[in-house]
């Protein structure tokens, strides 16, 4: 037999407070002027003795708001999906909404669930940070009715509120750099291009750049992130074909950058003497890493804050057109790419 009580009801506290449901329903909705003060009594000590708790969920229901936003994360591991979770997390508390986290892991049968999942729930709106999300799962989301917004990526064919980085001045920016710090070869390592404009676009502005510099060479390849063989062979022949230049690694994201690190320490290379490294990302161990590891620090938090502010537009129904609202990035210089 199981011992554990049984929640109480409506129904519970209607009989201890010897009235009705409609009235108990009236307290608990605010309508208290509608009541006596005598029932007033009795419904308040009833749901005392009790220890009633109403289904927030359930109320919500009925007044057709559940207060309920769902996010997906493509991974969950990825330090910048963290940090985007935190500020996404802030805006929730101070707006008066629940968030649902569902983590995909990168794999289109979860992104499928999930999306079936959250409007069972009847969520009021998604926020989406979709860069590991396969082409199905996407589509799914273009046929969702609900207000979204997506962080880092967008869609193609898909037109829906946008909050991210402005990868050009930042790829611009990191480029620049090294150029700055006498670098006469570069490498523009990123995971697959596929269909990921934020990919897409730090890449050409790598190359646009440093069309404006002919003297310094300009190489770009594409390494799956745990295929560390691979890795290591790309920037071995990087660094062999361009023996005795100043050459340097751009890395497109933080997860890859680990990667590359750990790379260049199996095939004995040192970031900041052997070859410059400068990885898209802060990471909490760049600046502990060698000499530490120059970064382009994306303002994470704020890119979920607001995230979270154009969904909640969307959801209290502003007619604005799409918006593509960009965040500046942040150099952070440290030993990897000094002279």
């Amino acid at each position: 037999m199981n011992g554990k009580a049984a929640r109480p009801t409506i129904s519970d506290v209607a009989k201890a407070a010897k009235t009705g449901k409609t009235s108990v329903s009236r307290y608990l909705n605010g309508e208290q002027n509608a009541l006596s003060d005598d029932l007033l009594g009795r419904i308040e000590r009833a749901i005392a003795d009790l220890d009633y708790r109403p289904s927030q969920m359930a109320r919500g229901l009925k007044r057709g708001r559940t207060r309920l936003i769902g996010l997906i994360i493509a991974d969950i591991t990825n330090p910048y999906s963290v940090d985007v979770l935190s500020g996404i997390e802030a805006a929730c508390r101070e707006k008066g909404f629940t968030p649902l986290v569902c983590n995909t892991n990168n794999e289109v049968d979860q992104e499928l669930h999930y999306l079936d999942l959250l409007r069972s729930y009847q969520v009021e709106g998604i926020v989406v940070n979709a860069v590991g999300m396969r082409e199905e799962g996407l589509n799914r989301l273009q046929q969702s009715a609900l207000p979204m917004v997506l962080i880092d990526r967008k869609i193609p064919g898909f037109a829906c509120d946008m909050v991210g980085l402005d990868n050009i001045q930042a790829a611009t920016t990191a480029t620049e750099h090294l150029i700055e710090q006498g670098f006469e070869a570069m490498l523009f390592l990123s995971e697959p291009l596929g269909m990921v404009n934020t990919r897409h676009e730090r890449l050409r502005a790598f190359r646009s750049t440093l069309e404006r510099y002919p003297g310094v060479i300009a190489e770009n390849a594409e390494t799956p992130l745990h295929e560390a063989e691979l890795i290591d062979n790309t920037l071995r022949q990087f660094h062999t074909r361009h023996r005795g230049m100043r050459k340097a690694v751009i890395s497109a994201n933080g997860a890859l950058t680990l990667q590359v690190a750990r790379s260049l320490r199996r095939i004995g290379l040192s970031w900041g003497s052997d070859i410059g490294l400068l990885g898209f990302d802060e990471l909490e161990w760049a600046e502990l890493a060698g000499v530490g590891i120059t970064t382009l620090k994306q303002p994470t938090w704020q890119i979920g804050y607001a995230a979270l502010e154009q969904v909640v537009r969307r959801i209290e129904g502003t007619a604005e057109t799409v918006r593509e609202q960009l965040f500046s990035g942040e150099l952070i210089v440290r030993g990897s790419t000094s002279r």
